[in-house]
C-alpha cells in the first residue's frame, strides 16, 4: 500500500471538517445531458456573491456506510479510464472521477461545457469497477462525486496521462512531467495555526471547458464556500515540464476575515540533516518539501529551510507586493532519500507569481510537529496586513508553476546541516551549501561573508570550495547558551552586489 496516497487522504480528511453547500442527490449520467443551460464564468462569479448574502448551509454527507469503509475498501472502487470525461472523443483531455466516502464526507457537482453550454455530469456508479472487498453501498442520498483528475498527452504518445487532482475541500495539486505528487495548494486558508482552530472552505461544484482537439490547456471553473467565505475561481492550467495554473480569483467574505491565507501551499517535512537524529529510520531525508522560497518586493532573494519543530511555531515575512514564494524541493538525488517507493527526489516544488501587485502583509509560514510522514504539517500562505471586512469582495490573480525551482539568477542553497560542536566549547555547529554557480567562480577569499544573528555570538566562520558540488560551504558555531531559539542570516556578497540568496535560518532548543 502506498503510504504516500493514505497521506493524501488523510490531510483530505482533516480539511473536510467544515464544508459547505446545497445537497447533490444520485442520477444517471444519461439523464443529466438535456439539463443544458448557457454558461459564463461570470454566472459563477454572481452564484458566489449571492452566496454569500445568504446564511451559511452545511451540506448534507453521502450516507454513513460510505463513510464507514476502510482505506482498502474505498481503494476498492477503481474508476474506468476508458470511460472518462470526453474518452472516444479527439479532444485533447479526459477526465476521470473519483468516489466520495471514507475521509470525504461530501460530494461536489461536476458539470461539463460545450460550445457555452452547461451541462452536469451524473453520479453513475457504475463507472467504478469494484474487487472482491468492495462492500455493497447504499444507492439513494447525498451522492456524487467527491473530485476529478486531468490527463492528456505529454511526454508518451497516443497515451493521454494525468498530472492534475482537485479533490478535498480546496485543495488541488498537479506535476510537472516525469515527477510524482506531492505538496497541494488550496484555494483559501482561513485561521491556520489559530488556537481556536482551522476553517476550510470548500470547492462544492466545478465546470470543465471541453478543449479543442490539440488545445493545449484546459479550463477549469470553481465555486467555494465556507461559513465564513464564498468564492468563485477560474484555473487555466497547461501542464509540460513545469506545469503553469493561471488562477483568477474573486472572494466574498460572509463575516470579517482577520486570518486569512491567500494561495496557500501545504506540504510535509518530517526530517533531514538538521534533525535526523529524532528518528529511527533507515533513509538519510524524508520530506516533500525543503525550503521556502521568497523573492520579496525589494528583489531580495530568501530561503528558510524548513523544519519539524518540538512545538507549532509560525514565522512571518513581512513585505509589501510580494513577487513570488514557495515551497521547494531541492533535493534532487535518489540517493538523497534511498526511498524506492515514495520516489520523493521527483516531487514537484510549487512557484507562486501574484500579479499586480498585493500590498502590505507578510508571507506566513506554519510548521507543525509531525512523527510520521503520513501529516501534511507544513502550510505556507500570504496573509494580508489589513483584515478583509464582511460584505467586501476581494479579486485576485496568480500564476502557480509546478516542477523545478523558479531561475533567480543568484547561487542558491543546496544543504544545510546541523550538529554538536565536537572540539572545544559547547555549542552547534552549522554548515551551509551553496551551489555551483557563475556568480560563485573565484577564490573563496574573493567573497564577503555576511553572518549574522540577534540571539548570539557566532563564529567567524569557514567558507571553502566543497570538490563534491563545485560550490562553496560555510562552516560555523554558535553557543545557543539559555536561548530556546536562535535566529541566524547568511548571505556571499562580492564588491557589495549579492552573490547568493540570503540564507534564514530558525535553530530550536
Amino acid at each position: 500500500m502506498n503510504h504516500l496516497t493514505r497521506r493524501a487522504f488523510l490531510g483530505a480528511a482533516l480539511s473536510s471538517t467544515v464544508l459547505s453547500s446545497a445537497l447533490l442527490t444520485a442520477r444517471p449520467a444519461a439523464a443529466a445531458g438535456n439539463e443544458a443551460s448557457p454558461f459564463r464564468h461570470d454566472q459563477v462569479i454572481e452564484r458566489a456573491r449571492a452566496l454569500a448574502a445568504q446564511d451559511y448551509a452545511p451540506r448534507a454527507e453521502v450516507p454513513q456506510d460510505w463513510l464507514d469503509m476502510s482505506y482498502d475498501e474505498y481503494k476498492a472502487h477503481r474508476f474506468r479510464t476508458q470511460d472518462a470525461i470526453w474518452s472516444g472523443t479527439d479532444r485533447s483531455y479526459n477526465v476521470d472521477l473519483f468516489l466520495p466516502g471514507l475521509y470525504f464526507r461530501h460530494a461536489v457537482q461536476v458539470n461539463t461545457v460545450t460550445d457555452g453550454m452547461s451541462r452536469p455530469f451524473g453520479f453513475d456508479m457504475s463507472l467504478f469497477d469494484r474487487r472482491d472487498i468492495a462492500p455493497d453501498l447504499s444507492t439513494t442520498g447525498a451522492l456524487g462525486y467527491s473530485g476529478l483528475r486531468l490527463r492528456t498527452q505529454l511526454d508518451q504518445p497516443n497515451k493521454k496521462t494525468e498530472f492534475c487532482v482537485f479533490q478535498g475541500a480546496s485543495y488541488f495539486r498537479a506535476i510537472g512531467v516525469g515527477q510524482s505528487y506531492g505538496l497541494s495548494a488550496r484555494g483559501l486558508a482561513l485561521k491556520t495555526g489559530d488556537p481556536m482552530g482551522e476553517e476550510f472552505p470548500d470547492f462544492i461544484e466545478f465546470w470543465l471547458e471541453a478543449p479543442a482537439p490539440g488545445q493545449r490547456s484546459m479550463v477549469v471553473h470553481a465555486l467555494m464556500d465556507s461559513p465564513s467565505v464564498t468564492g468563485a475561481y477560474r484555473f487555466t492550467v497547461t501542464p509540460g515540464a513545469n506545469t503553469v495554473m493561471d488562477v483568477e480569483a474573486r472572494l466574498f467574505a460572509r463575516t470579517d476575515l482577520s486570518h486569512a491565507g491567500l494561495a496557500p501551499l501545504t506540504s510535509m517535512f518530517l526530517f533531514d540533516r538538521t534533525n535526523r537524529n529524532r528518528f529511527d529510520d533507515f533513509r538519510p531525508n524524508v520530506h516533500d518539501s525543503d525550503g521556502l522560497l521568497i523573492k520579496n518586493g525589494n528583489q531580495e532573494v530568501l530561503w528558510r529551510p524548513l523544519a519539524n519543530p518540538a512545538h507549532l511555531q509560525i514565522s512571518s515575512f513581512v513585505d509589501e507586493n510580494p513577487r513570488g514564494f514557495g515551497l521547494m524541493q531541492r533535493s534532487r538525488h535518489l540517493a538523497d532519500f534511498e526511498d524506492l517507493e515514495a520516489n520523493y527526489h521527483r516531487r514537484p516544488s510549487l512557484w507562486v507569481e501574484p500579479k499586480g501587485d498585493w500590498g502590505k502583509g507578510a508571507v506566513t509560514l506554519v510548521e507543525i510537529p509531525a512523527d510520521k510522514e503520513i501529516y501534511d504539517n507544513i502550510v505556507a500562505y500570504w496573509r494580508p496586513q489589513d483584515s478583509i471586512e464582511a460584505g467586501s469582495e476581494v479579486p485576485l490573480s496568480y500564476r502557480l508553476s509546478w516542477g523545478e525551482d523558479p531561475h533567480l539568477d543568484l547561487a542558491r542553497v543546496i544543504d544545510t546541516a546541523a550538529g554538536a560542536r565536537i572540539f572545544g566549547e559547547p555549542g552547534r555547529l552549522m554548515t551551509v551549501d551553496f551551489e555551483a554557480h557563475p556568480l560563485l567562480e573565484g577564490a573563496p577569499e574573493d567573497f564577503e561573508v555576511h553572518l549574522s544573528s540577534p540571539h548570539v555570538e557566532l563564529s567567524e566562520g569557514v567558507l571553502q570550495r566543497n570538490p563534491a558540488t563545485g560550490g562553496l560551504r560555510l562552516a560555523f558555531s554558535f553557543a545557543p547558551n539559555a536561548e530556546n531559539h536562535v535566529e541566524l542570516r547568511l548571505q556571499l556578497r562580492r564588491d557589495g552586489t549579492a552573490a547568493s540568496e540570503v540564507w534564514l535560518y530558525r535553530w530550536t532548543a
